[in-house]
């Protein structure tokens, strides 16, 4: 079965966010002006991709 409308959405969603956070966390690695940030960048990279591997599996 393939994923519904909803699911897809959701994936594209997280997609874009993933993309957002990528750009943000090069410039933080660059200025390295808060190293947490760094940290929490890759976190919320990491809590997207582990979201869009639930709602692939999940379908």
């Amino acid at each position: 079965m393939g994923l519904n409308k909803k699911q897809k959405k959701q994936i594209d969603v997280a997609r874009q966010k993933i993309q957002k956070l990528r750009q943000r966390l090069t410039g933080a690695k660059s200025q390295m002006d808060d190293p947490q940030e760094v940290t929490k960048l890759e976190q919320e990279i990491a809590a997207q991709e582990d979201m869009i591997k639930k709602a692939q599996d999940g379908s």
